[in-house]
């Protein structure tokens, strides 16, 4: 008995639950079945509370009345205040600045770029307060007439329930941040009805790690959630988005196919814009008013003139809120005219950039849908009118153009197309789609590499990375990847010597140095080039040569670079045939510098050796040079 009971006391031990736990238990694939259903539980619940929250306060703020009610496709009646109802979105400001400063400062702004940097620079911790803090200061906005969507915030707050959920159960840290894709993925799933869209957002933006094992519980969050979401809010679409006929414009003719290019190019400008305006009113707001009550108060007070104005002229706020219902009237053909739409297009980038800029709570989702369905509807009609036998279709360029500007802004390219495939029930979509969004998102690239979520983590000097990789690459030899040429040349020569063998170049080299055979000194190409840039022909080559640097095996891989260049601070790697160790410069296969590594093995920038400067002892002055070749060496006269 007393055997019996001490194993009993054993099993009931807190500290032999915990190990069975933190064992194979808590990594068992059923587990994490069952965790993710949770989660997509509470992202479908939160994502209908949610709603029914901007309902609440839409319905007190407006109309002062208690009422769940939110006919988010409908354009919000006439409130009871007449010209006060310019005061409504600044009152509601006062309350969210209260709410966030006092409780959640990162509940601020559009929440996506917090779940990003919770991943990357704290390890998948969101503090729980986050979830009720993020919903009452963004329903609050929503409500009150705040320019801005309601994704973000679900986002944020499927996100947070799940790193929490994740940090209690002591998960390990591959399920913490699949779990957190999983919340943030589910909840836009919930949002939109679009359980595939959900799975690619999670995906794109979210997982640091893409495989079986972090995908699947993504997949099944975003499912549990869309399926409760469908129990509460019905089976149909966001948008009641009219049978499209894009056959002709879209698939079999030149025209159409050129359109859809050129409104590409218009919806990648007017996503940079839109990621630009957010940053550039934030600015302007915290450098000349520091007061954040008096911040928000402004800028919402800004944003009421703008929606009173509108109803005044128009008998629509159109701007205010989500704007769900402008973007119907575009896509079932209301609006056909093409200079309100382009006003609309103003005034809508105004409103969400005063709000936000100032310091609102809401996100970016549905103000991209709106410039993207009023851009397209806009091009669509003046193309039509400018070439009549274009035959242009209205619905199908709006919505094409809301998965651009969705895709172009955020980056997430796969989620914009598929997105907008699944609420059309369209597949003939897919076309005309795929070269808008592609085009957008690679005008916005060729200007900027940031998009609207990481361009706010930049500026806090959180570079996110744009690509993710297999192992594979780090298991490759890094000579595969970098194919700089390199010259050999005398320790005595000057750049007078250097420009004449550098004709025989196609590209600039790196250069060795070499004195009786011996490695004597380095010049990276982009050090090379500054001294042919600058004058002075008689200049030894001697003087501002690198004599640190790491020899290697001709045989090392990536996965060695990055090793020695974490433990020896090293930028310049010399691969020789006969190994590490000294060397001799006849023996030299190859040179490379870090960054060409980066470059060539698409690691994250953040590893570039310029931004890492702060962090190293020594270094020198790093810069990406070109790569298209082979590796070449030179022999030369010997100084």
């Amino acid at each position: 008995m007393s055997g019996a009971g001490h194993r009993s006391a054993k099993l009931t031990d807190p500290d032999t639950l915990r190990a069975i736990w933190q064992g194979p238990l808590s990594r068992n694939a059923l587990t994490m079945f069952v965790i993710s259903l949770a989660v997509g539980v509470v992202a479908g619940l939160g994502a209908v509370a949610f709603r029914r929250l901007i309902g609440f306060f839409q319905n007190l703020f407006f109309y002062h009345k208690l009422s769940l009610v939110y006919p988010v496709l409908e354009h919000v009646p006439e409130a009871v205040w007449g010209a006060g109802i310019i005061l409504v979105p600044a009152i509601g400001g006062l309350i969210v600045v209260f709410l966030v400063v006092h409780f959640a400062p990162e509940a601020k702004g559009h929440g996506v770029p917090e779940v990003m940097d919770s991943i990357y620079y704290e390890k998948g911790r969101i503090r729980p307060v986050v979830v009720l803090i993020k919903a009452l200061a963004s329903s609050i906005n929503i409500g009150s007439g705040g320019s801005v969507g309601r994704e973000g915030p679900i986002i944020q707050m499927g996100a947070a329930f799940a790193a929490n959920v994740g940090r209690w159960l002591s998960l390990a840290e591959w399920q913490r941040y699949a779990l957190i894709a999983a919340g943030a993925g589910a909840g836009i799933a919930a949002t939109f009805n679009t359980p595939a869209g959900g799975v690619l957002f999670g995906i794109e933006l979210m997982l640091p790690e893409i495989s079986p094992r972090t995908v699947v519980p993504v997949m099944v969050s975003t499912g549990m959630a869309t399926y409760i979401s469908r129990l509460f809010l019905g089976t149909g679409s966001s948008f009641i988005i009219p049978q499209m006929t894009i056959a002709a414009t879209g698939q079999n003719n030149l025209g159409g196919f050129v359109a859809f290019i050129v409104l590409g190019v218009l919806v990648g400008l007017l996503a940079l814009a839109f990621t630009r305006s957010i940053y550039i009113f934030e600015d302007f707001f915290d450098e000349r008013i520091g007061n954040p009550y008096l911040r928000h108060f402004l800028g919402m007070l800004l944003v009421g003139i703008i929606i009173y104005i509108l109803f005044e002229t128009t008998g629509h706020y159109y701007v205010q809120g989500v704007g769900y219902a402008t973007v119907e009237d575009v896509l079932t053909g209301h609006l056909t005219l093409p200079g309100f739409l382009i006003l609309l297009i103003g005034l809508k980038l105004l409103a969400t950039s005063l709000t936000l800029g100032s310091g609102g709570s809401g996100g970016i989702f549905s103000p991209s849908l709106f410039l993207g369905a009023t851009l397209g509807g806009a091009f669509a009609i003046i193309a039509n009118q400018a070439f009549p036998g274009l035959h242009l279709d209205v619905t199908t360029a709006a919505a094409v153009g809301m998965a651009g500007l969705v895709g172009a802004g955020t980056g997430a390219v796969l989620t914009a197309v598929v997105m907008i495939a699944e609420m059309t029930h369209d597949i003939n979509v897919l076309m005309p789609l795929i070269i808008t969004v592609a085009v957008a998102f690679g005008v916005r690239r060729m200007i900027t590499e940031e998009t609207i979520y990481t361009l706010k983590l930049t500026r806090r000097g959180h570079l996110i990375p744009e690509s993710r990789h297999s192992n594979l690459y780090l298991l490759r030899q890094a000579r595969e990847f970098v194919q700089i040429p390199f010259l050999r040349i005398g320790w005595g020569a000057t750049v007078a010597d250097l420009r004449r063998h550098l004709i025989q170049f196609g590209r600039t080299p790196h250069v060795l140095l070499e004195r009786d055979d011996a490695i004597a000194g380095i010049l990276p190409a982009h050090l090379v080039r500054e001294l042919l840039d600058g004058g002075g022909n008689d200049r030894p080559l001697s003087e501002v040569a690198e004599t640190s640097f790491e020899i290697l095996s001709d045989r090392a891989t990536v996965m060695d670079v990055l090793a020695r260049r974490l433990s020896r601070y090293a930028d310049v790697f010399i691969f020789s045939e006969t190994g590490e160790g000294e060397g001799s410069a006849s023996d030299v296969t190859g040179i490379v510098t870090w960054d060409d590594v980066v470059d060539e093995a698409s690691l994250p920038p953040v590893l570039h050796a310029r931004m890492g400067k702060l962090s190293r002892p020594h270094t020198t002055e790093d810069a990406r040079i070109p790569v298209d070749g082979s590796v070449a060496a030179l022999e030369t006269d010997r100084g």
